[in-house]
């Protein structure tokens, strides 16, 4: 019957190596621990387009939605989720799977990202038909390297929720990305097909923080970027234009020990190539969740700040 369950491990690092310190802008709980309980979907979609008939060719992921179980506190952030069959998106899957790593830190202003995806089964749709292809797999690997120009901006309370934005106030964001994405169709029946590309994009972003009534965030903001994107197919090398568009939004409710809401993020990354096609490759996240925050136990705290000391991030 193919596998059903689908098991995340991850672990999300937020390191800080400025002064933690509240401000009027932002609040921030370094002696609480965070349970955060996530309903998530996400997937890495590629849309290839004729540049003179018009025509597209989408290959588009089996859906899965899975529950996640995060525990945060102070540096650390351990996930887990798993894919359970009674939601709809999950049955029928046959034998796809969805294994999804990230890490976000920061080092005082700037922010890293580090993404994985790794795919198996697709459905390719036409204009005439859908099928479903079992033996497509890909995998990304990649992230962001970003500024956040405002020290006052909390990107933590947009990704995190370890951090609470306290007045509206907006940053500047530029970001230079990479990415590194193989594509296999391994099928007894054709020959196997792979392609490998190399993707960078620079540009610049902003993203801005609403507060209403103190307990209420909408946040919202978008980054663009021009770079190039290498590939090779079959032994044959291309080299062309890139450009990528990435959009954020959440929306949230917070208070000193509950907090829930929605997030929204994707990202395109487009270039054409040698045969008049242009790929279209997007990655898309939609995110429910609900969270509490209590007292962590002053052991815990002691040992944490003898860390931070230790690493010279107080």
């Amino acid at each position: 019957m193919g596998i059903r369950v689908l098991l995340i491990l991850g672990m999300f690092c937020s390191i800080n190596l400025c002064t933690a310190q509240n401000s009027q802008y932002k609040e921030d709980f370094p002696d609480k621990i965070t349970l955060r309980l996530a309903l998530q979907t996400t997937s890495n979609n590629f849309t290839l387009r004729d540049k003179i008939t018009r025509n597209k060719t989408e290959f588009i992921p089996n859906d899965k939605s899975y529950l996640g179980l995060s525990i945060l506190f102070r540096f650390l952030e351990v996930d887990l989720g798993y894919a359970p069959n009674f939601l709809s998106e999950n049955k029928d899957n046959g034998d796809s799977k969805l294994i999804t790593f990230n890490i976000r830190t920061f080092f005082g202003q700037f922010m890293q990202t580090v993404d994985y995806y790794k795919q198996k089964g697709f459905f390719v749709r036409t204009q005439d038909i859908t099928l479903p292809v079992d033996d497509l797999k890909t995998l990304k690997i990649g992230g962001s390297s970003s500024y956040i120009f405002n020290p006052d901006f909390s990107f933590r309370a947009i990704g995190f929720q370890n951090e609470w934005q306290t007045q509206s106030v907006g940053s500047f964001i530029p970001s230079i990305s990479y990415y590194y994405t193989k594509f296999k169709l391994e099928d007894p029946l054709i020959e196997n097909q792979l392609e490998k590309s190399f993707k960078v994009a620079v540009g610049p972003g902003y993203y801005y923080n609403w507060v209403f009534d103190e307990n209420y965030l909408l946040s919202a903001g978008a980054t663009g970027g021009l770079g190039f994107n290498y590939s090779s197919t079959d032994g044959k090398n291309s080299f062309n234009g890139l450009a990528q568009l990435v959009f954020r939004m959440t929306g949230g409710y917070n208070s000193e020990s509950f907090f829930g809401g929605v997030n929204i993020n994707t990202q395109l990354l487009s270039h054409t190539s040698d045969e008049n096609f242009i790929l279209d490759d997007s990655i898309s996240f939609l995110e429910f969740y609900v969270g509490y925050r209590f007292d962590a136990p002053k052991k815990w705290i002691a040992k944490a700040d003898e860390i931070s000391r230790k690493l010279g991030i107080e």
